[in-house]
């Protein structure tokens, strides 16, 4: 697996935080991509999880994150789709092809290379959804997983 330093763009997205089994995310991005539909702005890129809390250390029902979709256009927050800008950041990224479920590992991988290269991370562990279970087979899902980082 090739861990690379990159720089991402800001980006405007639509976003849900939320409390629960990480099983909701489906409806999450339903309930964002209806919201989109509704404001006619359009998708610039995949959906996305920030992990606000580790599925290893709390309940799958305390679990917190913000499942979002980047969107061009203009918007008004409406319910529990909220409206934000990400700005531009350095990021430990890498690729993971397979079952959600073994994405851990690549966690694992990343935080030694943040411990043992003197990085510091800034921010919450982000997930990016290539494709999704409905389009592949669990085989072959794509997910980048990155740590906002600054080096020490």
């Amino acid at each position: 697996m090739e861990i690379k330093l990159k720089e991402t763009k800001e980006k405007q997205v639509a976003y849900i935080f939320y409390k629960g089994p990480v099983e909701d995310m489906g409806d999450l991005i339903g309930e964002i991509v209806d919201w989109m539909m509704e404001q006619n702005v359009e998708m610039t890129g995949p959906p996305y999880s920030a992990y606000y809390t580790s599925p290893a250390e709390v309940a799958p029902e305390d679990m917190r994150y913000e499942m979002g979709v980047p969107f061009e256009g203009e918007a008004s927050e409406a319910g529990k789709v909220k409206i934000k800008k990400i700005p531009a950041q350095q990021v430990l990224s890498a690729m993971h092809k397979g079952p959600y479920q073994e994405v851990g590992l690549v966690y694992e991988i990343m935080m030694n290379k943040v411990i043992e290269e003197g990085y510091q991370m800034t921010g919450a562990p982000v997930e990016i959804y290539f494709n999704s279970p409905m389009e592949v087979s669990e085989s072959e899902l794509l997910t980048e997983v990155q740590f906002p980082v600054i080096q020490m």
